[in-house]
């Protein structure tokens, strides 16, 4: 969404409100129309993420970002562009091109085995400057893919996926890869990278993992889709299957990709030698660290979020297990806790 350069140190958000009176993670049921009929049952929640985001953005100038965004999937034959025009037809208003196609987070991942040894893990903490991602999450159980259900956590309209748990097959999560250095300066960088996507005729990582979702039967097929395919501009996959053994870290370029198989932990930096760039985020490093001492336990008080994996930016907290077809989660915003914690668990197809 809008740029992204987190401050060089994270505050802890304090919690300002009892459990009980914050409001539940709604739960949409689905078919593969997902990104529109969560938005039909909660438009209320996007105008208010949109009257966030585009505060930074005079009207004139979303208009003319809607307008290169939707050129550019029209361009490459994008999958998704009739499906987006339909959000931003229901959404009158300009900005649904444009936050479809653009992103700037940073993000921590865990994947790992089960405490009990019996299943593989995801843990994921999603950061995002924007404000009131957090506190207008929902959650969409999607049915109709040809590889099977599957859930995720994610915003109504937005049709990408960052986060998902397909039971029965695998935990996977998105994080933004570091920036390339064309100049070594960062705003130039910045608009260095952005020209390139410009020019990139892939889906979006988000994109990908949306097709990933619906299309992978089992971990081995996932993680050869998000190595192989490729992809608009750099990201970092986590997945998880259902064996112990089953974890993966995947990061890429647009064609390439270097993968870290068994338990690893992902922020917003390269682990791989010789790939590097702008980390992003609060404190890429220091996440990490201290996400790679997490065993993902089921724990609805989520007691390992701490600084500086909790910080000023934090929107989201999730665990997942695809062996168990369980995920718990939360939002969040700056001052604390967002909403309820959710705990979910979809019976395995059978």
């Amino acid at each position: 969404m809008a740029l992204f350069r987190g401050p060089k140190h994270a505050s802890a958000p304090s919690a300002t409100r009892p459990a009980a009176e914050l409001p539940a993670i709604p739960v949409v049921e689905t078919g593969r129309d997902f990104p529109l009929a969560t938005l039909m049952q909660h438009k209320a929640k996007t105008h208010a993420l949109l009257d966030i985001a585009s505060r930074r953005y005079p009207q004139r100038a979303l208009k003319a970002l809607d307008r290169v965004s939707r050129a550019w999937l029209v361009r490459w034959d994008n999958s998704h562009l009739s499906e987006i025009d339909t959000i931003a037809q229901v959404l009158g208003r300009p900005g649904a091109y444009f936050f479809s196609v653009n992103y700037e987070w940073g993000c921590t991942c865990r994947v790992a085995p089960s405490p009990d040894g019996r299943s593989a893990r995801l843990a994921r903490v999603l950061d995002w400057l924007t404000p009131g991602l957090g506190s207008n999450l929902v959650a969409a159980r999607v049915s109709g893919a040809p590889a099977g259900p599957f859930a995720i956590l994610t915003w109504p309209g937005y049709t990408g996926v960052l986060q998902v748990m397909a039971p029965g097959r695998f935990s996977a999560a998105l994080n933004q890869a570091p920036m390339r250095k064309a100049v070594g300066l960062f705003y130039l960088d910045w608009a260095a990278n952005r020209r390139r996507v410009w020019s990139m005729p892939h889906p979006t990582p988000a994109h990908l993992l949306r097709d990933v979702s619906e299309e992978a039967e089992t971990f081995q097929d996932a993680r050869r889709m998000l190595m192989e395919r490729p992809i608009s501009t750099p990201a970092i996959f986590s997945i998880a299957g259902l064996a112990p053994g089953e974890t993966a870290i995947i990061e890429r370029s647009e064609r390439d990709a270097r993968v870290r198989d068994g338990a690893h932990v992902a922020a917003n930096h390269y682990e791989s030698a010789g790939w590097g760039g702008h980390a992003r985020g609060i404190d890429s490093g220091g996440r990490a660290r201290l996400m790679s001492g997490l065993t993902p336990q089921f724990d609805t008080d989520f007691p390992w979020l701490v600084p500086p994996i909790l910080n000023d930016h934090t929107r989201l907290v999730m665990v997942a297990d695809a062996r168990e077809g369980r995920m718990i989660a939360q939002g969040y915003e700056r001052d604390g806790p967002a909403t309820r914690p959710m705990d979910m668990t979809w019976a395995l197809p059978t």
